[in-house]
């Protein structure tokens, strides 16, 4: 395939894959990582990214990220990072794009939501409802469910933060996770390849820069606050020095992209650091590595605690987003228990689903359907479906 002879050794190579769970002929002009991201791109739950909330619940205001609008800015800086270090851009791509699939309308706080809901039916994960989505719920195709993406971009989504099982760690998986393990070995006990941990950490800078950007833009602090943190600090300083008297909209996008670009930096320099101390040979030597070899220094780990600490205190709990966040988990709850209780108020082909998985007569099947179709649903369409089945006045 073009490009592939400047991957560095310790790529992905798609000559190297380990294909896909169905056997399909592969695509003379495009690399198998491609077809992935490709499919990924086409897939139902991309589309429906567009209105899931980041933060802001999508009717705050059009400005504001989406975790569609987020998924692509993650895939940008890891195609960026992917292609300095040698790696194979469209694997980073395609997992940057999918790895926020299984996210519920609402952001974390349907997520805590529904897996409050979950607790006695095994829990709910979003990482885990991620790769039911490409292996189940995405029905597109005449031969199989999901997406049959290869080996390699499975592994990556699944593992991007890391390995789900030590070894001699008897820990629980979640049960979609631990279910597949079955089907398909993903090595849960190894790093993940090196293009998965650059989505992984490439998904550090967007969302930490950008909700510094929203939050500015929503009013919920000010620049003068985030320029007392350590890293955020001496970079506002540069700018206003450079720039002074400059316009607040270009100065918090002039702060913001200059902070991406420290980050990428770091991240770069300890990169190249760890792969001269490994000196990995090939991917598989990466997973076997006793350390992640894709990082930030300590340094930079430290600059971004306080910054973290910040957002979730500052942002993530401020009270017009707990606000919102609390009616949003309300919506959830009301959806799941009346579900739950009568099946009959689901749309038709679930509760098809529901009659041919046996789920009438058994709770932890009906439970996970139930999950599966509100854990699909967009912000909208929840809010929507609340008002339907909770206001006597909406229309059915």
């Amino acid at each position: 395939m073009p490009g592939e002879a400047r991957l560095a050794p310790y790529a992905c190579h798609p000559a190297h894959s380990r294909g896909r769970l169905v056997r399909e002929d592969e695509s003379p002009t495009r690399s198998c990582y491609q077809r992935d991201r490709d499919r990924i791109v086409h897939s139902g739950a991309f589309r429906k990214l567009k209105y899931k909330t980041q933060v802001f619940v999508y009717h705050e205001g059009d400005y504001y990220r989406t975790r569609l609008t987020h998924s692509l800015e993650v895939a940008q800086i890891a195609r960026s990072i992917s292609r300095v270090l040698g790696l194979n851009e469209d694997l980073a791509e395609a997992v940057a794009l999918a790895h926020d699939f299984g996210h519920t309308p609402f952001g974390h706080a349907g997520e805590d939501a529904l897996n409050a809901c979950m607790e006695p039916y095994g829990g709910f994960s979003h990482n885990d409802q991620t790769l039911r989505v490409l292996t189940r719920l995405e029905h597109r195709y005449a031969e199989f469910d999901g997406l049959n993406l290869t080996w390699e971009t499975l592994e990556g989504v699944v593992k991007h933060n890391g390995p789900l099982l030590p070894l001699n760690d008897g820990k629980h998986l979640p049960v979609t996770i631990d279910a597949f393990r079955s089907v398909w070995d993903l090595e849960l006990d190894t790093n993940p390849c090196a293009e998965a941990q650059v989505a992984a950490l490439a998904d550090d800078i967007a969302y930490n820069n950008h909700d510094i950007d929203d939050g500015l833009r929503a009013g919920l602090f000010s620049i003068e606050e985030v320029a007392e943190l350590p890293m955020v600090g001496p970079i506002v300083r540069q700018v206003c020095d450079r720039y002074p008297g400059l316009e607040r909209g270009r100065l918090i996008h002039e702060t913001v992209r200059r902070m991406i670009n420290a980050m990428v930096d770091d991240l770069l320099t300890e990169t190249r650091r760890r792969l001269a101390e490994v000196r990995p040979g090939s991917a598989a030597e990466v997973r076997a590595a006793p350390e992640a070899v894709v990082a930030f220094s300590d340094p930079m780990l430290a600059d971004q605690r306080p910054l973290r600490a910040f957002l979730r205190q500052r942002m993530y709990r401020h009270y017009k987003v707990n606000r919102e966040m609390s009616k949003c988990k309300r919506v959830v709850r009301s959806l799941f228990d009346l579900f739950m209780a009568e099946t009959n108020c689901l749309p038709t082909q679930w509760q098809q689903e529901l009659k041919a998985t046996g789920g009438e007569g058994n709770p932890l099947v009906r439970a996970r359907l139930v999950a599966d179709y509100i854990a699909g649903m967009t912000d909208r369409f929840a809010l929507a479906e609340y008002g339907r089945l909770f206001d006597m006045d909406a229309k059915i």
